[in-house]
């Protein structure tokens, strides 16, 4: 057994700054894009706002996709195999996948990094096993956060590192995550030990999509939670999907504009999943914050819809963060039903239903924007009272769990 699994909830340790800064980098993959999409979709093909969303809608589901179809497998072969290869051979996948996407000059290179982008982050539910080997149960809410935290994390760096690299061309800020991803596999081979304790046969009937989500579907409470969890995240993903486009259309914001604020929403997210979930859930428990937020992020998915200008959208960001602790929760009170072999199973089986919502929300809120700011037509936060209905389902349907 190594010595992060021998002393479980461990703060910090260096195997996980190494799974916090993989989580990070791979959701900078996402950040890194979006404030320069529209630009970057301008210059390898000839259309105007409108249209460059639309395909940012594409290349943003072929991302989730391959995370659908992939993280089942992935979370499966960590069962099997071990957290450790699994996480280094991502690493290696996403330095490669960066040089692909800093070398496009066309819309199906681009395509084709955001296809091997979308496999190597499938590890999102291998990081998750991994904290859930080293936590007790009652720190698995928690570390889940920290997670997360690292993911938002991603989103302040990647926007901003787009942001200010622009001005050197949509392609520069892919470099400079290359070389991020270059180190941090050199240092995850010196520190990364591996954490499984008890490995399952790897069997395919169960390592995808569909045959995980029948096999975690049986257990007791969870098919209404996978719903809930679906809902809510069609909804949270309107925020990556639209916001270039929303700002850009609303405000007259600029890419620099853009990556500023996704960093600033990146920043709350940080703050919400690292520090104040470690107070929110302990004090109100996993099912009074499902209870209370989920409502709470339909609120102000209609105040953004409705925002009359940039600095009180800005204003909103902490608020519309805060919302955030939704998911660990989520993920804290499904992983209490869990055995310890099925960890990699059930995250694999939410990162697939969090693909799935990655697939359907950028074509659905891409397209619904499309609509909303053709021809005369200007109501640009249409897409977020889109979401803010969804969001409803989402408190519905749990209501249903808590009946």
């Amino acid at each position: 057994m190594s010595d992060v699994a021998a002393t479980p909830g461990r703060k910090l340790s260096m195997p996980m700054v190494f799974v916090l800064i993989t989580i990070t980098i791979e959701a900078m993959g996402i950040g890194l894009i979006l404030p320069v999409m529209p630009a970057l979709l301008r210059e390898v093909m000839v259309t105007d706002l409108s249209g460059a969303a639309l395909w940012g809608g594409v290349l943003a589901s072929s991302y989730a996709l391959m995370q659908f179809l992939f993280s089942p497998t992935i979370g499966n072969l960590s069962d099997r195999f071990g957290r450790r290869p699994v996480l280094l051979f991502s690493m290696a996948v996403i330095f490669v996948d960066y040089i692909v996407m800093a070398l496009a000059q066309t819309l199906w290179l681009l395509l084709l990094g955001r296809i091997i982008a979308g496999i190597a982050a499938a590890t999102m539910s291998t990081a998750n096993a991994f904290m859930a080997d080293i936590s007790r149960p009652e720190q698995k809410a928690a570390n889940f956060g920290l997670v997360s935290a690292g993911f938002g994390l991603g989103f302040v760096l990647g926007p901003a590192v787009g942001g200010m690299l622009a001005e050197w061309g949509p392609r520069a800020p892919f470099w400079a995550a290359a070389i991020l991803s270059g180190a941090n596999l050199v240092f995850g081979l010196i520190v990364l030990p591996e954490t499984l304790r008890k490995r399952r046969p790897f069997d395919w009937r169960r390592a995808n999509p569909l045959g995980g989500l029948r096999a975690i579907g049986r257990l007791p409470g969870l098919g209404l939670l996978m719903a809930v969890w679906l809902f809510y995240q069609v909804a949270n993903w309107v925020y990556p999907a639209i916001w270039a486009y929303f700002t850009q259309s609303a405000f007259g914001w600029d890419a620099g504009m853009v990556g500023w604020s996704l960093a600033a929403y990146g920043i709350s997210m940080v703050v919400v999943q690292g520090g104040l979930i470690r107070l929110i859930v302990p004090r109100l428990g996993e099912r009074q914050v499902l209870a209370w937020f989920l409502p709470y992020n339909a609120v102000i998915l209609i105040m953004v819809a409705f925002v009359p200008s940039g600095w009180l959208l800005l204003a909103l960001t902490p608020f519309s963060a805060l919302g955030a602790v939704v998911a660990p929760a989520l993920q804290g009170l499904a992983s209490r039903v869990a055995d310890d072999d099925q960890q990699g199973e059930l995250q694999g089986v939410l990162a697939s239903i969090t693909a799935v919502a990655a697939i359907v929300s950028p074509l659905l809120m891409t397209r619904i924007f499309s609509i909303a700011t053709e021809g005369d037509r200007h109501f640009p936060g249409a897409s977020f009272l889109a979401a803010s209905a969804l969001m409803w389902v989402s408190w519905v349907l749990y209501r249903r769990i808590r009946a």
